[in-house]
């Protein structure tokens, strides 16, 4: 092995230059912000798998012998907070350069229909962690604690032997900010740099453990970035410590989440990311302006959001996301730099959205596709094919059973997302039902079926309505009365109904909605 490894060190010394140019195979994985070192994928794997054969010495949990696998996987989950999804290059998004998740998804799978279950934060993260619907959580709007009956994918991890940790946003855990180490852990036994709430932009250790370094005149923590460089800015710094926590546990077993708060507001990144997109043309939503009869009464714009803003909000935003992609490239260069890459599950998602303008909005909570639906990109070799596309539509609530699933590791049997694992593999099951719910945050408001091509939508404020979403994916005509949709509304209304009495949500017993979904069966 040792050998072999020599004869990959010269190799790939000799080759670097020649393999410049091969852009569409390539992987760059900075080792700092200005210094990057250039991997043609086939050498890259054959890397990961001389280092992981000399190297691993894991024990084997029950699963993963049954499983027919030499090891278990470790899982590694990257969190944003408020994206959207076009500004992925491997979502079609052609201003920021992200080559590491791009990587993830040609070398491992995308999803094109995943949705924010909720699309607001602590609703949504609930779903996720716990593949429960948020009213079962009961985190239906923000700020409000998980209930400590809730197992997550942490904790079933944990009881299978795993290192599990987590760094940065939570907001599962009531109304506490920042709250750093939440007492109760939900399976995340390392959770010192795990906070409640909060959009800090510099972060710091100290002997007394970590804190927000900018802080106000009265010496409470802000949302302040000046003097943020490459170790303090948050981004960076969560970074950090997930390498940190991949550098202890190497040789073990590991689950780790690292949820960074960007690049939810407020807009502002440290240097260079600072100025990097100034002079971009920022694109104008084609949805800014649009009828009254082309808007809902539950996704009506907001006073104030126009072209001018949007050229003023949007580089800062391009540039968190710059950001954390690099980000995402030092922590690929550190699993690789331990042999361990391969036999990692890494996932790159979002809780929910930003509109980014669209429809005259921003931020999140509402069905639109710019705030609900997310990011999912999945990287597990030898489990994955490469380059695989997921069309059909899942949710957060999926999120659980399928990682589950691809690891060979029992659920608690609490889930009431589904494993779509066979999705990711090239084994589509008969007879998969192609439909997500979703749910707007609180008491009361939108219900939601999605497809990968029809969204419906009945509110207690408005009349249903239906996006086509392969001829309407601007979201602006209603085509819920459109006789060639009849089918499409049958079929959707009848799973939400089904929905509601399977999982208790109270949505399906508001005396509007319930009326207008028997009448769309009729």
């Amino acid at each position: 092995m040792i050998r072999q490894f020599l004869q990959f060190q010269h190799v790939l010394k000799r080759n670097t230059k020649a393999r410049r140019s091969e852009t569409s195979k390539r992987l760059c994985l900075p080792h700092s912000l200005s210094r990057f070192r250039t991997f043609d994928v086939s050498w890259f794997c054959l890397l990961a798998a001389i280092l992981t054969a000399a190297c691993s010495t894991s024990p084997v949990p029950a699963a993963a012998a049954a499983n027919g696998t030499s090891a278990p996987p470790n899982l590694l989950v990257i969190q944003t907070d408020e994206h959207h999804f076009n500004t992925l290059g491997c979502y079609g998004g052609r201003i920021v350069a992200t080559p590491h998740i791009d990587w993830l998804a040609e070398n491992g799978a995308r999803a094109t229909s995943f949705y924010a279950t909720t699309p607001v934060c602590s609703p949504s993260r609930s779903s996720f962690v716990s593949g429960r619907y948020p009213q079962n959580t009961p985190v239906i709007t923000n700020n409000v604690p998980m209930d400590d009956s809730v197992v997550t994918f942490a904790e079933i991890l944990a009881r299978q032997g795993y290192a599990a940790g987590y760094a940065g946003k939570w907001h599962l855990d009531g109304s506490g900010k920042p709250q750093w180490g939440p007492e109760r852990e939900f399976g995340f036994s390392d959770n010192r740099f795990m906070f409640n709430r909060g959009h800090w932009k510099k972060m710091e250790d100290t002997p007394e453990g970590p804190r927000v370094a900018s802080r106000n005149a009265k010496d409470q923590p802000d949302y302040g970035v000046a003097g943020a460089d490459e170790k303090s800015f948050t981004t960076d710094w969560l970074a950090q410590k997930a390498i940190d926590f991949i550098d202890v546990h190497h040789g073990e077993p590991f689950c780790y989440m690292v949820s960074f708060p960007d690049p939810h507001g407020p807009n502002t990144v440290r240097p260079p990311y600072d100025t990097m997109y100034a002079g971009v043309e920022v694109p104008i939503p084609a949805s800014l302006d649009k009828t009254e009869e082309q808007t809902p009464k539950w996704g009506r714009g907001e006073k104030g959001v126009g072209e001018a803003q949007l050229r003023k909000i949007m580089p800062p935003y391009y540039g968190m996301v710059k950001c954390i992609d690099d980000n995402v490239g030092r922590i690929l260069q550190s699993l690789l730099g331990h042999g361990i890459l391969e036999k990692t599950i890494v996932v790159f998602t979002a809780d929910h959205g930003d509109l980014c303008g669209e429809h005259g909005r921003l931020n999140k909570g509402v069905p639109f596709e710019g705030s609900a639906k997310i990011p999912f990109v999945i990287y597990a070799a030898g489990r994955i094919p490469p380059g695989t596309v997921v069309d059909e539509a899942l949710g957060c609530v999926d999120f659980l059973p399928t990682a589950l699933g691809l690891m060979g590791v029992p659920t608690a049997g609490k889930e009431e997302g589904r494993d779509a694992s066979a999705l990711f593999t090239g084994k589509r099951p008969a007879g998969w039902n192609d439909v997500a719910f979703l749910r707007s945050t609180g008491e009361s408001g939108w219900l939601a079926a999605v497809s990968d091509r029809y969204k419906l939508i009945y509110s207690p404020q408005d009349r249903p309505w239906l996006f086509d979403l392969e001829h309407d994916p601007q979201e602006l005509e209603n085509a819920f009365d459109d006789p060639a949709c009849r089918d499409a509304v049958k079929r959707l209304t009848a799973e939400l109904i089904d929905y509601c009495k399977k999982c208790n949500d109270p949505r399906g017993d508001d005396p509007k909605m319930k009326a207008e979904m028997l009448s769309a069966l009729e």
